[in-house]
C-alpha cells in the first residue's frame, strides 16, 4: 500500500510542478512521456524474463489454469462496460480502456494518455489517463485491505481475481497469508497472464 501512496504523491507533485510552470519545456514534451513508456515496457519485460519461476510457470500452464485469468479479464471488461453506462463523460470503449489496466496503474495510465492524445487532445487524454491511474490504484488498495474479507465471505479465488495483474507481485503476500500457500502458484500464473493482456487490451479499446 505504501507504494501506491508514493505513486499518488509523485503524481500530485508532477501536476503541481507543471501547473506552476516550474518544469523546463523539454520535460513537458509528449515525446518524453513516450520514451518513459518504452523504458517501462522494457523494465516489465526484463522483470518477467529474469524471474526464476518463469520457466516453471510456462511449463506448468494448462487450459484449466488459464480459466481464472480469463474469468478475471472478462469480468473486468463486463463490469467496466456496465459502469460506463452511468458515466456520460466517457465512451464505453474509453471506460473499458481504463478498466483494462487490471490494477497495473503505471503502465495503463501512461499508455492511455499517449494513445488517446492524437484523437482527443492532450488535456482530455490526460484526464482519462488520470481516471485509469486512480481506478487501478484503488483496485490494488482494495485487494490489499479487503483480502481477508474476500476469502472469508466468498472464496480464496476472490482476492486473486480482484488483484488482477498485481497477484504476481504486490498483492501476492496478502493472498498467501489469507488464501493459503496452496494458492501461491495459481496467483503467480494469474498475474503473469493478466499482466500480458494489459498493453494489448488498453491499445485495443483506445483505438475504438
Amino acid at each position: 500500500m505504501r507504494s501506491s501512496f508514493i505513486i499518488i504523491a509523485a503524481f500530485v507533485v508532477g501536476v503541481a510542478a507543471a501547473w506552476c510552470e516550474l518544469l523546463p519545456t523539454w520535460l513537458t514534451d509528449g515525446s518524453v512521456a513516450m520514451w518513459v513508456l518504452y523504458a517501462l515496457m522494457l523494465q516489465v519485460g526484463i522483470g518477467i524474463g529474469s524471474d526464476p519461476r518463469l520457466k516453471e510457470i510456462l511449463l506448468s500452464l494448462s487450459p484449466r489454469l488459464l480459466i481464472l485469468p480469463f474469468a478475471t479479464i472478462v469480468g473486468t471488461l463486463v463490469a467496466s462496460a456496465a459502469v460506463s453506462l452511468l458515466i456520460s463523460r466517457w465512451s464505453v470503449a474509453e471506460v473499458m480502456a481504463a478498466g483494462s489496466g487490471m490494477g497495473y496503474y503505471s503502465l495503463s495510465s501512461i499508455l492511455i494518455t499517449q494513445l488517446k492524445e492524437p484523437m482527443v487532445g492532450a488535456v482530455v487524454a490526460a484526464e482519462l489517463g488520470t481516471v485509469a491511474l486512480v481506478a487501478n490504484i484503488l483496485r490494488e488498495m482494495l485487494t490489499l485491505t479487503l483480502a481477508p474479507l474476500m476469502v472469508r465471505y466468498f472464496s480464496p479465488v476472490a482476492p486473486i481475481c480482484s488483484g488482477g495483474a498485481t497477484t504476481m507481485d504486490v498483492t501476492l503476500p496478502v493472498i498467501t497469508q489469507y488464501a493459503g500457500r496452496e494458492w501461491v502458484f495459481v496467483a503467480i500464473v494469474h498475474g503473469v497472464v493478466v499482466d500480458f493482456s494489459v498493453p494489448f487490451l488498453v491499445s485495443l479499446f483506445c483505438a475504438l
